[in-house]
């Protein structure tokens, strides 16, 4: 059996902490998982990088982005390029589509946040073409507190015909597989195969509450804002705490070759 984080987030996202560095050494020292994917809010700037890393830490990373539709939030994966922002579920499921890429419905009914209604998941469902593409629903969600073994989502889930998946939205290493999908296999290609059958099964782990929150994101949101952000150079090297500029210079420098 294998395990995937399908919900991880890095310094591409606003709200993000950690490097695409800090977190594939993480996962590789620290967790028991095979396959992640990287989904920056309407971004893929991280992922050239990720990609590139991977192989290095051991790892396979699934190109992704979690956007930010009309009706919600809905995570893009497998796919090759950035989708707009703003445009309906249906819509973007569609480009996603396009792309060869799988939809999952991300914390659905959290509240505080722009989170995809059940009504409007299985009205889209309905749509030519939309199955085929929106295979999945996120049922356990590790970083959010709200959502942590919602019974509600668990139960209404049940209904629908999606795989059924749990990941960490991670923003902070600590929460990186707080929440996974088990599957068949090893590889991010039977983890597709896993999602379109619809045999995934959620692992749910410990999450945060509120004071976990303020005691393990806060302090490093405050220092991302300040420009220092988790880094490690190297599978070697340790952990560290480094400015935001010099990661991103070195981003830009991979971009340009």
């Amino acid at each position: 059996m294998g395990f995937a984080d399908l919900h991880i987030h890095t310094i591409h996202s606003h709200d993000g902490t950690c490097s695409v560095s800090a977190v594939l050494k993480h996962v590789a020292k620290y967790t028991d998982l095979d396959v992640i994917a990287i989904t920056d809010h309407n971004s893929m700037d991280g992922i050239r990088e990720a990609m590139d890393l991977a192989p290095a830490y051991g790892i396979e990373v699934i190109p992704g982005s979690e956007i930010s539709t009309a009706d919600g939030h809905l995570l893009a994966l497998f796919i090759d390029h950035s989708i707009p922002a703003g445009l309906s579920l249906v819509e973007t499921v569609r480009l996603i589509g396009e792309q060869g890429g799988l939809g999952i419905a991300a914390h659905p009914m959290a509240k505080g946040t722009s989170s995809l209604r059940f009504h409007t998941i299985q009205e889209a469902l309905k749509q030519p073409g939309v199955k085929r593409v929106l295979v999945g629903i996120e049922t356990f969600n590790g970083g959010l507190v709200y959502t942590r073994r919602n019974p509600v989502v668990e139960t209404r889930a049940q209904a629908l015909p999606l795989a059924q998946v749990g990941n960490s939205d991670a923003h902070v290493l600590k929460t990186i597989g707080q929440g996974a999908t088990e599957f068949e296999g090893r590889t991010a290609a039977e983890l597709r195969t896993a999602l379109e059958r619809k045999t995934t099964r959620v692992r749910k782990g410990k999450g945060l509450d509120g004071l976990g929150v303020i005691r393990s994101y806060l302090p490093r949101y405050l220092l991302r804002k300040l420009g220092w952000v988790v880094y490690s150079k190297n599978p070697e090297a340790p952990l560290t705490y480094t400015r935001l500029t010099r990661v991103m210079h070195y981003y830009i420098g991979m971009q340009t070759r």
